[in-house]
């Protein structure tokens, strides 16, 4: 890193934090020439690999971009977006690489999107996976319905009979 003011290659680290939670980090550095402080902010890429070859780094804002088509009309927030791309991004560099493709960054929102919301997957899901009959639909909503907890039991209805004498007998005061 060069120092902004006389460009001298040397610099010395007087601190270092973490910035953009966690996913950044900032550093106070000294030049060891002219002595004057600077900041530099250092982030780790992330590059994702298209279908096409084309390498673009990685943005929250395109996964938010092509998830909100999927959720137009549904009950789901600006802050929910958010949250699902942190989560993405995540899970992507997880993985440790610095190159990713954009087919592995489609499966990471599909897990974050079905808990969300199961309209709003089918929906990205049937685009992502290239459906191409009602069967696809079919196979992806069974899988949603197994995937469910169980509802729990209900309290048995009440017999017919008992509910109408119930209703018919007087109350005592």
């Amino acid at each position: 890193m060069h120092c902004p003011f006389c460009r001298n290659a040397d610099s010395r680290v007087i601190d270092s934090r973490t910035a953009d939670d966690g996913s950044a980090i900032r550093r106070r550095r000294e030049c060891t020439a002219c002595h004057r402080r600077f900041t530099t902010i250092e982030t780790s890429s992330l590059s994702v690999v298209k279908r096409s070859g084309v390498v673009e780094p990685f943005s929250r804002e395109k996964v938010v971009a092509g998830v909100r088509k999927a959720c137009q009309g549904r009950p789901v927030s600006d802050d929910d977006l958010a949250l699902l791309a942190q989560q993405v991004e995540e899970t992507v560099r997880a993985a440790g690489a610095a190159q990713i493709n954009a087919h592995e960054v489609g499966l990471a929102i599909l897990g974050p999107l079905r808990e969300l919301d199961e309209v709003a997957y089918l929906r990205f899901a049937s685009v992502y996976s290239a459906f191409t009959s009602l069967e696809d639909f079919e196979t992806a909503i069974t899988a949603l319905r197994a995937e469910r907890p169980l509802d729990p039991p209900s309290a048995a209805p009440a017999d017919d009979d008992s509910a109408s004498v119930e209703a018919s007998e007087p109350a005592s005061h």
